[in-house]
Order: C-alpha cells, then structure tokens, then sequence
C-alpha cells in the first residue's frame, strides 16, 4: 500500500514540474539524486572583493561603537532587550532562503518576463483577499525556491503561483482564503485537487521549510527607528521594496539589503540623509546602497511599467500616491543622470 502510494506522488511530480520519464527504474533513480545534489549555490549580491567587503564593514562597526541607542523601555512591540540576538538570528535565516538567482537557465519555458507576469498577479490575488504583506513575500520566495529545484512547463506556472500563495496564507493569515476561493482566482483554470496536489509537491520540494523566510518588512520597521517612524517614508518604502519582486536582479540580494535599499531610496527620493543613525540600524552604508537604488530608478523608467498592479496599488490616496511620486521623481532623475552623461562623454574622449 505504502508503495503504491509513493508511486502515485512520482507520477503527480512529474505532471506537475513536466520531468520526463526515463525509461526504466534505475535511471530514474538517478535523476532523482542528481537533481538533489545538483543544487546551485546561492550568491548573494553584491560581488565584492575581500578588500572592501572588510572597509564596508569596517564603516558599519565604527558607527555601531559611537552611536547611542536610543530605546524606550515602554515600546514593549520591539522588545530592545532582544533585539539584538532576534535580528541576528533572522541574518542567518535569510541566507539559508535565497533562491538561485540564474535558475532561469535551468527551466526550458520560462523567461523572467513570464515571472514578473505570474507576480504581477500575485500582487492581485493578495490584494484581493486583504491578506497580509508577510503572506506576499512568502509566496513568492516559495515560487522561486520551487523554481530553483523543479523544471516547470509554461502551462503549470499559474499552478505553481496560486499553490504557493495558497500555503503562504495557510502558514501567516489568521483566517486564510480557502482553496475553493483560490480555483475562483484562476477562472477555474486548475481544480482544488490539483491545487492540493501542488501543495504536498511544493512542501516535499522545500523539506516543508516555509517558516524560515522573513521579508524586508522586518528590517523596515527596524531601519524606521531612525526616523522616528516617519509615515511618509516608510509608505513609499514599502512601494519601492514591492517594485524588486518585479525584478529578477533582487534575486540575489538579502532581504535585509533590500530593506536597506527600499529606505535609502525613499530617504533620497524625499530629500533625507542616510545618516549615522540608519547605518546604524540597517548595518549598511550609503555606498553599498547606491548601485540597488540605481536598479530600482531603472526599474521604474521601464515603458509602461505604471501599468503593473503595484503602482497602481500604491496610486490609491491610501498609500500617498506613492507611486505616482515616485515613478515622477525618477524620471526627471534618470533623465538630468543620463543627460549628464553624455555631455561628459566627449571630454572623457577628448
């Protein structure tokens, strides 16, 4: 019985990733081993050599033993005595959940634009049952660890979204949409059983390890500090670190990093510094930030890109406009840069 059974999940596996069969058992046991061991090694962004790796954290440790932590005994949500050892521990996590960041060239279907299709999406389905911002970047850290280790064909990359999404809120809601809800979603494209099938594929692919993803939002909220919360920083941060799960780049790039990102760009796009106090409290400086903000801007200049669900999520009064602001700033920027450019080009030849 029991072997009957682990029979039918191979076959389920293989509906739902397209492996084809080999042609008998022992190479198919081959296969198997080979794809788990054959797991690439995650590289995190962004590639610099010893030397200033060493200064950046140099920089980092010398405003950590000058600064003065400011904490108030009575915000009891951040628990300060903890803090330290929490954030610590969660730097270990992040590592362990990074996804490839070239797993794309390892799937015969998909290209990046058909992901940012598929989170685009997402982004919809999440906002249409009020879900929370964890549940979101749950999900898609799921998607792309999936993708990282299962070959998937065109057709089943809507299953793969919509069942990560699908375990996602089982794991962080409260009251979490139910499956039937989530066949709605598709337009009844797949049905709850392959939906549920989908569901024990994807945690057997991951070891069932979901719990050990923590968003930027996390460091967000850590960084804020800094500002003493300012509202109308952190708003078109939480817009700007969205905007990165449009973008295959940030695959590579820490969760914490990109928190750090989203508010150092939000801090310059409002005119702030990035002074000692958010060095402190992100563990970045400005220079380790600058290439992810000009990744960003990139992102945003992209023709058509104000169609995407996100910005016109955050064009809504709700979030500030936020969208709409920042899509403006950048253009004006992105352009004054480019132009300066190439009035520096004849002179850098001459």
């Amino acid at each position: 019985m029991a072997i009957d059974e682990e029979v039918a999940q191979e076959d389920v596996v293989e509906d739902m990733v397209d492996v084809d069969s080999p042609s008998d058992d022992e190479d198919e046991t081959e296969v198997v081993i080979e794809k788990k061991v054959a797991t690439p090694v995650v590289r995190v962004w962004p590639d610099v050599g010893p030397e200033t790796a060493k200064r950046h954290q140099r920089q980092v440790d010398e405003v950590r033993s000058r600064f003065e932590d400011d904490v108030d005994p009575f915000d009891t949500t951040m628990v300060s005595e903890y803090s330290e050892e929490i954030f610590e521990y969660m730097s270990k996590l992040e590592i362990e959940t990074m996804p490839c960041p070239d797993y794309i060239d390892g799937q015969s279907e998909l290209t990046w634009p058909m992901r940012q299709t598929l989170v685009d999406w997402l982004l919809q389905v999440h906002a249409r049952y009020h879900m929370l911002p964890e549940t979101l970047w749950i999900a898609i850290n799921i998607v792309d660890r999936f993708l990282t280790k299962r070959v998937v064909s065109v057709l089943k990359l809507q299953l793969v979204g919509i069942t990560a999404m699908f375990i996602a809120s089982k794991y962080e809601e409260i009251l979490a949409p139910s499956v039937d809800e989530f066949v709605f979603m598709t337009d009844n494209g797949y049905s709850r059983e392959e939906i549920l099938k989908g569901e024990r594929i994807v945690l057997q692919t991951l070891d069932f390890k979901v719990s050990g993803y923590c968003s930027p939002y996390s460091w967000v909220r850590r960084i804020s500090k800094a500002d003493d919360y300012d509202f109308q920083t952190r708003t078109l941060c939480k817009f700007l670190v969205e905007v990165t799960l449009l973008d295959y780049r940030f695959l590579r790039v820490k969760p914490s990093h990109i928190a750090a990102i989203g508010m150092y760009t939000s801090r310059k796009m409002l005119g702030g510094a990035w002074d000692e106090a958010f060095v402190f409290y992100s563990h970045f400086t400005e220079e380790q930030l600058e290439t992810g903000n000009r990744y960003i801007l990139e992102k945003l200049v992209e023709r058509d890109f104000e169609q995407q669900y996100v910005c016109r999520k955050y064009a809504n009064k709700k979030y500030l406009k936020a969208s709409v602001f920042a899509i403006e700033w950048a253009r004006v920027n992105v352009s004054e840069a480019r132009a300066k450019e190439r009035d520096e080009v004849p002179m850098s030849e001459a």
